[in-house]
């Protein structure tokens, strides 16, 4: 898929608003469509490593989305469905070295985004590395492209087949109470 033109990277900022918080009670299609929402993250970065000096850098929403609504994911991934699915899985199902695999490409990522941080508030400053930058937006849009398949091919359907109701329950709870939000009711899918 290409990457975005310039004119096109401002229209692409309102596909990285947050997931709407109604999709919680199905913590397992909030996170894929969250995932979604990366890609289309992903989507803009390369249109700026692709278009350097570009005056229409979406830079408030790109940070909120890395500084903000990337590191709840994670937490989500890291905190709660990763040890459900450690506990659920058997040894033949492979979970423990994806699972392993998914956390150091957290790390990484983490460390990658800091730096599209860093250059987007340093942006028109004499600090300003535009090569280092681009190259972190095109690292970082890579990685995460990957990341997100392995997530969506292995990872979502290892839990769908391991976590019971109550597994999905608890964790929907624990992702909308990361968010401030209350769900009400059993039933969460």
């Amino acid at each position: 898929m290409p990457a975005a033109t310039v004119t096109e990277l401002s229209a692409e900022t309102d596909a990285l608003a947050p997931v709407r918080s109604e999709l919680l009670a199905r913590p397992l299609e909030f996170i894929v469509a969250e995932h979604h929402r990366l890609r289309d993250l992903c989507r803009l970065l390369d249109g700026i490593a692709e278009a350097p000096g570009s005056a229409t850098i979406p830079a408030d929403a790109i940070l909120h989305c890395i500084e903000h609504e990337l590191p709840l994911h994670v937490i989500d991934e890291e905190e709660d469905l990763f040890p459900l699915i450690r506990r659920r899985a058997k040894p033949r199902d492979g979970a423990e070295r994806l699972l392993g695999l998914l956390s150091r490409e957290h790390a990484e990522d983490d460390r990658l985004a800091g730096i599209i941080a860093g250059g987007l508030r340093a942006r028109g400053t004499a600090e300003w590395d535009e090569a280092g930058f681009r190259a972190a937006l095109a690292s970082f849009s890579r990685r995460q492209r990957r990341h997100l398949t392995v997530e969506n091919a292995v990872l979502i359907p290892l839990a769908e087949l391991l976590l019971t109701a109550g597994d999905r329950d608890g964790l929907a709870r624990r992702m909308a109470a990361r968010r401030g939000i209350v769900l009400s009711g059993r039933g969460h899918g």
